[in-house]
């Protein structure tokens, strides 16, 4: 793609980078053919081809965010299928973080979304005012639909449809603490408690500190420990994302200069495409760019760090387990294969539902804030599992689970709770 920055404008950094990604783009519109929005509504604006044209023309010209681009922008679930699909390695992931930081500082957003994101952003990445969140919202469930009727109040509507029903209690997988390894020591990590994920499943922490103590892992939850920073990160709230980004590090780093760390062992999907990019987003930042890349190169799916300490095989269990693989394990880590070959060699049969690189329609806030293309995706994403007849359904990111559990009957499981009842856990709850 031919670009016409000045030179003044590729002095900025930021600016100079996404020319360079635009440049790489050859029109070919192979990613047309994998991207949820576009196979949903059939809007050349809703591909990543015509969003990146809506980013060139916009950066390009130096201006402010419009109505039509922001439009278009929000509705990209950054779920990077087409970054899977692209032949010319387009890094579309990094063209759309820069879009949305554009967005957040030039675009002035109606009143009421606003008010939603503000909310948003002081709520779920921080767990006990989460949990408190959602305890509330138990009691306001029976106006759901009175708000969802009003439209500057549709959106917390939509969020107390997506409430639980029960908050589960606070688990001691969450707090700061070191679990002994059990026999032959084999490895030391530490576990990122996560921001929703023990507020809405504590259980699977529990079962990652159990499997891997079991397999004589030492895991530390450090003290200090705080948001990944993704959920901000890819609502454009860059400074609020790298403030984040950074107290992470100095905590991890901390604990890896104290007595050793094989890696950083990441349970949600979304948050390890987020810290395995730390690098990245700090990199002109002098004081963090080295220890952001040592942090990086630290951080692990779970699924990826066992595959390397050779789980021995189990006899068969008589399940079968839809693997549904979240968009951040498959697009956005490259992690395509681990989960399925640890369920099979545990004893499980596994079988991939159809049109398995669509998107849930979970993608972090976006079923709050994209309710209808999210249902939409949702039901497709549904009817593909169930049409795998299988008696488990395990995915690797709790975004996954609280969506696609939300339209099936099918129990649906983290991978690492599968895994630890194999190897010697107890049967999961949902099943």
């Amino acid at each position: 793609m031919q670009t016409n920055f000045s030179p003044e404008q590729l002095a900025d950094p930021h600016v100079a980078e996404s020319e360079k990604i635009l440049r790489k783009c050859v029109h070919c519109g192979f990613c047309t053919a994998t991207c949820p929005t576009y196979v949903l509504l059939g809007d050349e604006l809703d591909s990543p081809r015509g969003r990146i044209y809506l980013i060139k023309d916009m950066l390009e010209n130096g201006r402010a965010a419009d109505t039509e681009t922001v439009t278009h922008i929000d509705r990209c679930l950054s779920c990077l299928s087409c970054m899977t699909t692209c032949p010319s390695g387009v890094d579309y992931m990094h063209l759309v973080d820069h879009a949305r930081i554009h967005i957040e500082e030039t675009y002035k957003r109606p009143l009421k979304d606003r008010f939603a994101r503000a909310v948003i952003a002081a709520t779920l990445p921080y767990p006990s005012r989460f949990r408190l969140a959602l305890r509330a919202a138990r009691l306001a469930r029976p106006l759901a639909g009175l708000l969802k009727c009003i439209s500057s109040l549709k959106t917390f509507g939509v969020m107390l449809d997506l409430a639980p029903r029960a908050v589960p209690a606070a688990s001691d997988g969450a707090r700061p603490a070191v679990y002994a390894a059990k026999g032959t020591p084999r490895g030391r990590v530490a576990l990122l408690a996560g921001c929703a994920q023990p507020v809405l499943r504590p259980e699977i922490n529990e079962a990652t500190i159990r499997l891997l103590t079991g397999q004589g892992v030492e895991v530390v939850v450090s003290a200090g420990e705080g948001c990944c920073g993704a959920l901000v990160h890819h609502m454009g709230r860059e400074e609020q994302a790298l403030a984040s980004a950074r107290h992470n590090v100095d905590i991890w780093l901390k604990v890896a200069e104290e007595d050793g760390l094989d890696a950083i062992v990441i349970t949600a999907s979304g948050c390890g495409t987020t810290i395995k990019d730390y690098g990245h987003m700090l990199r002109l930042d002098p004081a963090y760019a080295e220890k952001a890349a040592k942090v990086s190169a630290l951080a692990k799916d779970v699924t990826e760090y066992l595959a390397g300490l050779d789980l021995p095989e189990r006899g068969a269990r008589g399940l079968t387990v839809a693997y549904h693989s979240a968009c951040s394990m498959q697009h956005g880590q490259k992690i395509t294969l681990a989960p399925k070959q640890l369920l099979k060699r545990a004893g499980f049969a596994v079988r991939e539902p159809a049109e398995g690189h669509l998107c849930c329609g979970s993608a972090g806030t976006y079923n709050i804030l994209q309710p209808e293309i999210s249902a939409k995706l949702k039901a497709r994403k549904v009817r593909n599992i169930e049409a795998t007849k299988p008696n488990v359904i395990a995915t690797g990111n709790i975004g996954c689970i609280t969506q696609i559990a939300s339209g099936t009957n099918i129990p649906i499981l983290h991978t690492v709770e599968l895994l630890d009842w194999a190897y010697g856990g107890p049967k999961p709850a949902g099943l």
